[in-house]
């Protein structure tokens, strides 16, 4: 990894500065692969997780990640433009410039995790390679077969000074937060990017982190709750809740909560009239994935909760080893379980209630600020007050997740749900080093300014107009 990393940057060095159309074949590159591999791609991605819809992984994992790519070539040239800023008055009239150039920073490390392997690896890429950047890609062990097979396609469309993909453990992963990038980007639990942080703290390495957290959903007393059941139901069975913005719970009026969790249970009976043999429902990728999931409810119901498993198909999943799990609602929660307290990262949903919504904004601002969160409502105030009163990493109305698949967004956490962001203009700065150039016109402006020694009267007289009220 080491020799990969110095071999790009001796490369980028050597190349600078590197016309934008060199940019735009890397991502239309990038964009190819996906494109002429995608069937071979869903395949690995249906082996790693025992089962994953094929077009589900079209969607999420190729489409998606092909176009972020054409949305990047489409703006590159726009992004790429240095910036005219304005200068201290009156060095403007004297012939003085500023602007701010947009620069590639270098070799950026790219950690991706299991749950979407391609899309979480090439949608940070397209927008590495617009800032002009090389990549090394970090893909999560999980997913051997993907990781072994992106790696085997990025060499084949890739020089190894470009891009480079390399596998391995945790320990290989570790190794990697450890070197001398440039930036860093992470996606992953809040627990390992914290590791993740201190390892690149060492080496003073920015990063991006996109973590997780419970992304709360608020249903307003105006929400249309068929349509809001169908929508959570389709985001939290979307690949088997195994989403960082999957709805991680609902806090409904107390006295929708029946009409509410009907809603979401009338939502999988249309979707999913089957689980066991539905190849659009996707199983939880390991085994122990899996039991941490079934341990997570059987610590809710040992502590009071109502335990409802929504099984259209009344299915027996108890003589499986497939490692499907159905949609596990659990009402009448409280803090001290398990489901509460940790992202839960499967089909698990547990259900809280308020009398007024303002309980709701208390609830959520009480806890660990959420990478996504999600208001169903047609009442305007009462959305603009859960908005404005709490905080999150993003904002889908009416709906959930869709915020992320919005290219012109920045798809970013705050706090333990993740540092900085990327998607939009704002990651094609992220990764980018913002650099300040300014031009001094000929005249001695130290001087006409009284900041030259001796200080005198020119000096006392630049003070008081700056100082002045």
């Amino acid at each position: 990894m080491e020799s990969i990393l110095k071999l790009q940057r001796d490369a980028f060095t050597a190349a600078r500065p590197e016309a934008i159309s060199l940019r735009k074949d890397r991502i239309k590159r990038a964009i190819a692969l996906l494109v002429d591999n995608g069937e071979e791609l869903c395949q690995a991605m249906n082996e790693d997780f025992g089962n994953r819809s094929r077009d589900m992984s079209m969607m999420t994992d190729i489409a998606s990640s092909v176009n972020f790519g054409k949305y990047c070539l489409k703006n590159i040239d726009k992004w790429s433009r240095p910036e005219k800023r304005g200068v201290t008055f009156p060095l403007g009239l004297l012939g003085a410039k500023a602007e701010v150039r947009f620069e590639p920073k270098g070799v950026i490390g790219i950690m991706s995790p299991w749950n979407f392997p391609v899309q979480l690896s090439f949608s940070p890429l397209m927008q590495v390679l617009a800032a002009g950047n090389r990549a090394i890609i970090k893909p999560s062990e999980f997913t051997e077969a993907t990781s072994a097979m992106m790696a085997e396609l990025v060499a084949k469309y890739f020089a190894q000074e470009e891009v480079a993909v390399v596998t391995g453990s945790p320990e290989v992963a570790q190794a990697f937060s450890n070197m001398q990038f440039d930036h860093l980007v992470f996606t992953g639990s809040t627990a390992t990017g914290r590791r993740v942080m201190e390892a690149a703290g060492r080496n003073l390495v920015p990063v991006t982190l996109e973590l997780g957290g419970k992304s709360p959903v608020v249903l307003g007393r105006s929400a249309d709750l068929e349509k809001a059941g169908e929508r959570i139901a389709m985001g939290k069975m979307m690949n088997a809740g195994q989403i960082c913005l999957a709805p991680d719970y609902m806090i409904v009026p107390e006295e929708n909560e029946d009409a509410a969790v009907a809603a979401v249970q009338l939502g999988v009976h249309n979707q999913y009239p089957t689980l066991l043999e539905n190849d659009d429902y996707a199983s939880v990728v390991t085994d122990r994935h899996f039991d941490r999931l079934q341990d997570m409810v059987a610590d809710a119901r040992a502590k009071g909760a109502d335990v409802i498993e929504v099984n259209p198909g009344d299915e027996d999943f108890s003589s499986t080893n497939s490692r499907k799990m159905p949609l596990t609602i659990l009402r009448n929660v409280n803090d001290d379980m398990l489901a509460m307290q940790e992202e839960i990262f499967g089909p698990v949903l547990p259900v809280k209630t308020y009398k007024h919504v303002a309980e709701a904004v208390d609830y959520i601002n009480q806890n660990d600020r959420p990478l996504g969160l999600y208001y169903f409502g047609a009442d305007s105030n009462e959305r603009e007050q859960v908005l404005t009163k709490t905080i999150s990493g993003g904002v889908t109305v009416n709906d959930v997740i869709f915020h992320i698949a919005m290219d012109d967004l920045p798809f970013g956490g705050v706090g333990p749900s993740g540092i900085g962001s990327y998607h939009g203009p704002e990651g094609f700065k992220e990764f980018s080093h913002t650099r300040s150039v300014y031009s001094q016109p000929k005249i001695d402006v130290a001087k006409l300014g009284g900041f030259k020694p001796p200080y005198g009267k020119a000096s006392k007289k630049a003070i008081a107009m700056q100082v002045k009220k």
